[in-house]
């Protein structure tokens, strides 16, 4: 596990004194015992940010040990340790150290990866606890799972044997699932995830791998199964890991939307696109109702499924064709309506998420965002604590979700 940042907090109450731990390095403790004397008679900022790089070099150096290992944690907490944008050195260091990581990163980055317990899908665009919404191809953003699971196994699922990964799934654990976007894996889990066999039975979370902006159309989104070292295109890779005895996961989401005071939309077929609308109960061109209402496309469809709202993010529309094209498909008869709006999109997602700070951070092990938030609140250097992670082209909570943030967390019995 890497060490934090000497940005973080932590480092400064250590050695100002302001925190005290029962600390199992013994060298630290020695260290610690003159550094906080030392900030004691000159607590100028320059000689803190010296006694705080003497400690952490302490700690670098010492990173293999159990017992600086343990402090580390005991100081930062397990989240902080468990997630973090790291080299591709670093990366591969825990990998030869045998965790259980969920990677994200550029595909150019996850290729140089040596094989092991991992699964991976092609990002460049994070959020980081410290440094906030960034675009990196030479980094990775790791999530180490090993502190909580028991057991680990990792399956490549096409369109077809797809329907099998609720079944597969631990009795008691989670599966963790990345999709390739516009795969023939996609398009399948996102029609068909709700009819698979013991859907719901346990927690399946995850997203949809993308590409640069800038490559939409050139390159095409991945997967890699860190046992094999393949980088698959049209399959799903799955882990399916259990959890640690006294310990439960939970699958959770913060969308910002709700519905709107708007037209009730239904839709005749289901899919990715759509021609026909049912606007409370007639029959109308999409595109061209779009078009007449002036529709903020930024705000998704809602759908109600019983308290939790479930968004399907616009695409794109082509008056001349009267398509409309989505992120995930709109399903047969379930009622749509547009968004509520927002007075300021970047605003209204960040009091959202203050709502949810009750989330403790050592609870979060995993959460991913939606791209759409992240470039329509404008998150670039902005945090999002206690949540970290990939910026994806699509979430997954048991089923495909827009516009949403995903996260894992778990709970001691």
């Amino acid at each position: 596990m890497d060490v934090p940042s000497k940005s973080k907090k932590e480092w400064s109450d250590l050695v100002t004194g302001k925190k005290t731990y029962q600390l199992g390095f013994f060298a630290a403790k020695i260290l610690l015992g003159r550094l906080v004397a030392s900030v004691n008679g000159n607590p100028e900022p320059s000689n803190i940010e010296s006694c705080i790089d003497q400690i952490y070099n302490l700690y670098a150096k010492n990173s293999g040990s159990p017992s600086a290992q343990q402090d580390l944690q005991i100081i930062f907490g397990a989240s902080s340790l468990s997630q973090a944008l790291l080299s591709v050195e670093e990366t591969a260091k825990l990998i030869q150290a045998g965790n259980v990581l969920l990677l994200a990163g550029d595909e150019s980055a996850l290729r140089t990866l040596p094989k092991g317990n991992w699964v991976g899908g092609t990002i460049p665009y994070f959020i980081c606890s410290e440094d906030g919404g960034q675009a990196s191809r030479e980094k990775v953003f790791v999530t180490d799972v090993s502190g909580v699971v028991e057991g680990a196994g990792i399956v490549a699922y096409d369109a077809d044997n797809l329907a099998r990964v609720y079944s597969d799934g631990p009795a008691n654990g989670f599966s963790f699932v990345i999709i390739p976007a516009q795969s023939k894996a996609h398009l399948a889990f996102a029609l068909n995830a709700p009819h698979y066999q013991d859907f719901g039975s346990r927690p399946l979370i995850g997203w949809i791998s993308g590409v640069h902006l800038d490559e939409l159309g050139h390159a095409a989104p991945k997967v890699f199964n860190g046992l094999s070292g393949e980088a698959l295109e049209q399959e799903a890779i799955v882990l399916h890991a259990g959890i640690q005895a006294g310990k439960v996961v939970e699958a959770g989401i913060i969308n910002l939307f709700e519905q709107g005071e708007g037209d009730v939309l239904t839709f005749p077929d289901e899919g990715f696109s759509a021609k026909d609308v049912l606007v409370n109960g007639e029959k109308k061109n999409f595109a061209a109702y779009i078009l007449k209402h002036n529709l903020d496309t930024k705000l998704p469809l809602v759908a109600d499924y019983y308290g939790i709202m479930v968004n399907i993010s616009f695409q794109g529309f082509d008056e001349a064709e009267g398509t409309v094209k989505f992120y995930a498909p709109v399903f047969r008869g379930i009622p749509y309506k547009l968004a509520k709006p927002v007075a300021d999109y970047g605003v209204a997602f960040k009091s959202k998420l203050e709502s949810q700070r009750h989330l403790a951070q050592e609870k979060v092990v995993f959460s991913c965002n939606c791209i759409l938030n992240y470039l329509y609140s404008n998150l670039e250097g902005e945090t999002t604590n206690p949540f970290a992670g990939p910026i994806s082209f699509g979430e997954i909570a048991y089923q495909l979700l827009n516009q949403t943030l995903v996260y894992l967390e778990v709970h001691e019995v």
